[in-house]
């Protein structure tokens, strides 16, 4: 009888007491998805072949004051002797045509008196776009014009200025030009990465 109520108070009691918590994993935090770098295009970049840069010509005709033709404002053609180059890139081909134009003409005469030459040069084409170019040549052979010295080779200067005789200057004499305008080459834009955007906690 003892035993039984000894029992049924230990239930009792076991019952009353409160229950241990077991503590359970806690769940993982939620973690955004690492954001992909974004890409853009960067602007497009810019270089310049600065004004005063020399392009070789070549002669593309011969003029002479022989048979007393040759006048002031006369047109006179001419190539360009080489590649232009800004880095690797090539601006000016060689073989683009150019225009140099007469500035002064001065036939042979009596008591000796030598023909003579000058004429400035104007532009080279590039496509559609014509640009400026500085310089000048003559019977003399080196002419120099608001600081940019210019000259015409492989032609002997007593080929251009004899006494009683006529100047010529011969198809295929070279001839120094400079650039007269700052030429800006675009280069393709270029895709860049950005930084990606930080998560928001």
């Amino acid at each position: 009888m003892v035993s039984s109520i000894a029992l049924a108070a230990l239930a009792a009691t076991q019952a009353a007491a409160p229950q241990t918590a077991v503590a359970q994993p806690a769940a993982p935090a939620a973690v955004a998805p690492a954001a992909q770098p974004a890409v853009i295009l960067a602007p497009a970049g810019e270089s310049v072949l600065r004004a005063g840069t020399e392009v070789p010509l070549v002669m593309a005709e011969s003029i002479t004051t022989n048979g007393k033709k040759l006048r002031v404002g006369q047109r006179v053609r001419l190539t360009v002797g080489s590649d232009i180059r800004l880095g690797t890139s090539v601006v000016i081909p060689a073989g683009s045509p150019a225009e140099a134009e007469v500035t002064d003409v001065r036939n042979k005469g009596m008591w000796g008196k030598s023909g003579r030459i000058e004429a400035r040069v104007l532009n080279v084409r590039v496509g559609d776009r014509l640009i400026r170019l500085s310089g000048s040549f003559d019977d003399k052979g080196v002419t120099g014009t608001a600081g940019v010295v210019a000259a015409v080779a492989l032609v002997p200067i007593a080929g251009f200025f004899v006494t009683g005789t006529s100047a010529s200057i011969p198809s295929g004499s070279g001839v120094k030009s400079f650039l007269d305008e700052d030429l800006r080459i675009a280069a393709p834009a270029a895709p860049v990465a950005a930084a990606a955007p930080l998560a928001v906690q």
